[in-house]
Formats: structure tokens, C-alpha cells, sequence
């Protein structure tokens, strides 16, 4: 298997594989190394079974890696008995019939704290890069690392177990794991870094999860939120990018590439989560207000700031702050309002969240016509910027700014 094909498989795959040696092992620590270097042998591994199917192989192999480490260290020796049964679970044993959704539901145990729930979730269940994690959750790359490890060793050191599937209450548990989910593809959306907007194999793996989370919550009102609000969100990516390629807001954007099919179950789903008044139900009300619309003329400002007043009032997040805020700056005369929101709240804001605001500051700006101002921001807002089609957009703004003098 060439090197390039071993490293796809490792970025698509190594999240299920690591689900599926977590579950057989019981340690986190223990799979994540057997599978860190399963794939190493891999890489120097020239048997049939490995191209035929590497995710299979590197399963197998991570598993009798973890037997043998086991076996030969005997301070893990009590680990043993986790591992009587080489033959890993089957698929019809994890809710919604996805390991990675199974695992989510261990992860979130209450033995440890929130943040640090979600953190391994999205680190060791979906495979995100530490970085990336860091980001999103606005706290440092070196602070976020440094609460994995710690998480990690009190695994180890208070023995803390993921329980089987068959023993959880998924709904005590339910909450945290739809905020990751909603993270994960948040994170997928825009990607922190490189030449693509988003990842589409991060947003695909997110969709997966919520419809298998739905699937085994159908009466949660916010489960139906969740998925309609990435149903309504994935419909329109189509429209992200124009003929050439080139990054475009939702008001320029095609419409006519959005996907119905996807727009008409997000709708119908909305319809179902919003009587909850749920986070998710209200993001999926805002979402589909935006794809209801004919034309960004015609876009229903004033019902959108009401659901974002509500969702405020249920999440007082600074995203959700700062997009009630772009919200209100659409309302006939409410751009100068929004402004001096802006500016009041602009303590508030910081990681991802800060340069959104740099963002939107600029884009308000321009619509006041203070072009210099404008400018200052977008320069601002490019030089934090590391998603190439982003910056690059912030550049063509810069440009047009320039042309108008």
C-alpha cells in the first residue's frame, strides 16, 4: 500500500478503528498506542489482507498488539481479563449501529469534567487534531494538550471504565453528546487551516452521527434539531464557492445549488424540534429561514432575531451573541446599532469567535460606507486568518475597498 493511501486511510479511518480497540480494550491509553502503531507496521506491512482492507488489518493488529502489551507488562496485568474475548463486538451491539457513536456515549462519563469529555470525544472518538480542538473551544493548543494527558492519567490512575453500551442511560449522557457532534461539524465547516474551506469528510462523519443518534433518540426533540440544523447548514454547501471557485457569502450566493431533497427533511425536522425551544431547534428555526428565502433581498430579518433572541436567552455563547448581533445589523437602520453592540462586546469574544467579530466589524463597516475603517478591519481580519479561501476573501475585499478610493 503506498504511503499517500495509508495516510487517507489513517485520517478516514482511525477514528472507527480506535472506537472499535477502545470498546475491546477498555483503556484509552492502551488503544490509542496499539493503534498508533498498528499503523506504523502498516506502513512496512506488505500482506495481501492489509490492501485489501487496511481498516480491517490495522484492527486486528492493534488488537493482538494490545494483548501482547498486556501480556508482557506487568503492571497491566490486571487489564487481562478486559481482554479474554479477542473477537471484537459487533456493530448491531453499538446504538444506531455505529461504533463511534457508541463510544461517544462512554466517553461522556461523568467522571470526568464537561470540557473534558468533549475534548476526548472529538480528539480520540472523531480524530480532530489537538490544534483544532483548542480553536473551538477557544483555550490554547498547549492548555487543551495539557488537559488530554491529564485526563488520560486519571483514566488510568482512578481505573475509570467506560461501562458497555448495554449499561448506560444514553439520555443522562445525550446532551454532551450532541454538543459534539454539533462541534465536530462546526470544525469540518471551516477548516482552521490549508486551501479548502471545509473538510468534507469531518461534516459527512457529523451527519453519520446524528442521523444514528436520531435513530436511537426519536422522540428528543432537540436530536431532531441537531440533525436538521447540519441537514439545512450541508444543503447549502454547494453554494459556498462560485464558478471559479472562489469563496462567496450567502448573500452571493447560488441557490440553485442548494439541495432540496436535504432542505425539505432539514424543514421538516425543524418543525418538530422547535415546540422544545432546544438550542439546536432554534439554530435549525434561524437555518432554515435563511434556505426558505428566494433571495437575500428577501430574507426575514425580523423573525431571525427573534429566534436569535431566544436562542441567547438558551445559550449565551459568544457565537451566538455575535450572530444575533450580524443579525440585528440587517434590520432597516440596524447597522449602526449593531456596531456599538459590537464594540460593547467585544471583550467577550476570543480564539475563533474574535476573529468572526474582526469579520464582521469589517463587513458592517462597509455597508455604512466607511471604507477606510473597512479596510483596517479586513486587513486585520486576513492577517489572523489561516483558511486559504477566507483570507483570500478578506484580499478581494481589501481590493474592492481600494478601487473605491
Amino acid at each position: 500500500m503506498a504511503t499517500s493511501e495509508l495516510d487517507q486511510a489513517f485520517k478516514e479511518e482511525w477514528p472507527r478503528i480506535l472506537a472499535a480497540v477502545i470498546r475491546f480494550t477498555g483503556s484509552l491509553e492502551l488503544a490509542e498506542d496499539a493503534v498508533q502503531e498498528a499503523f506504523a507496521r502498516a506502513a512496512a506491512s506488505r500482506e495481501r489482507e492489509l490492501l485489501i482492507n487496511p481498516a480491517a488489518w490495522v484492527t486486528t493488529v492493534a488488537k493482538r498488539i494490545a494483548i501482547d502489551t498486556v501480556r508482557r507488562d506487568a503492571e497491566l496485568r490486571k487489564r487481562l481479563p478486559l481482554l479474554a474475548d479477542e473477537q471484537p463486538p459487533g456493530l448491531d451491539e453499538s446504538p444506531g449501529g455505529d461504533d463511534r457513536l457508541g463510544l461517544l456515549f462512554v466517553t461522556c462519563t461523568p467522571d470526568l469534567a464537561p470540557e473534558t469529555r468533549l475534548a476526548l470525544a472529538l480528539r480520540f472518538v472523531c480524530g480532530i487534531p489537538t490544534e483544532h480542538i483548542a480553536d473551538s473551544m477557544l483555550v490554547t493548543h498547549t492548555a487543551l494538550s495539557a488537559r488530554l494527558t491529564r485526563a488520560k492519567r486519571q483514566i488510568e490512575h482512578d481505573g475509570i471504565r467506560f461501562s458497555p453500551i448495554d449499561e448506560l442511560e444514553f439520555g443522562d449522557r445525550l446532551t454532551d453528546v450532541l454538543g459534539t457532534i454539533h462541534l465536530l461539524y462546526t470544525i469540518g465547516h471551516t477548516a482552521l487551516t490549508g486551501e479548502r474551506v471545509g473538510t468534507s469528510s469531518i461534516t459527512s462523519t457529523a451527519l453519520e452521527l446524528a442521523r444514528a443518534v436520531r435513530s436511537v433518540m426519536p422522540g428528543d426533540r432537540e436530536t431532531a434539531g441537531l440533525l436538521a440544523l447540519l441537514l439545512l447548514t450541508d444543503a447549502r454547501s454547494g453554494g459556498r464557492v462560485d464558478e471559479r471557485g472562489e469563496l462567496v457569502t450567502l448573500e452571493h450566493a447560488d441557490r440553485s445549488t442548494w439541495d432540496v431533497d436535504a432542505i425539505r427533511e432539514g424543514l421538516t425536522l425543524a418543525a418538530v424540534a422547535l415546540p422544545g425551544g432546544g438550542q439546536f431547534a432554534l439554530e435549525a428555526g434561524i437555518s432554515g429561514l435563511h434556505c426558505q428565502s428566494a433571495d437575500w433581498a428577501s430574507t426575514d430579518w425580523r423573525s431571525i432575531c427573534v429566534l436569535y433572541d431566544r436562542l441567547v436567552e438558551r445559550w449565551p455563547s459568544p457565537a451566538a451573541k455575535l450572530a444575533r448581533i450580524v443579525a440585528q445589523s440587517y434590520l432597516p437602520g440596524g447597522a449602526p446599532a449593531a456596531l456599538d453592540l459590537l464594540d460593547a462586546s467585544e471583550a467577550e469574544f476570543s480564539g475563533a469567535a474574535a476573529r468572526q467579530a474582526v469579520a464582521a466589524r469589517a463587513d458592517i463597516l462597509r455597508r455604512l460606507g466607511r471604507t477606510a475603517d473597512a479596510r483596517a478591519a479586513y486587513v486585520r481580519a486576513r492577517s489572523h486568518e489561516r483558511n486559504g479561501p477566507v483570507r483570500d476573501y478578506f484580499g478581494r475585499r481589501i481590493d474592492e475597498l481600494d478601487e473605491l478610493g
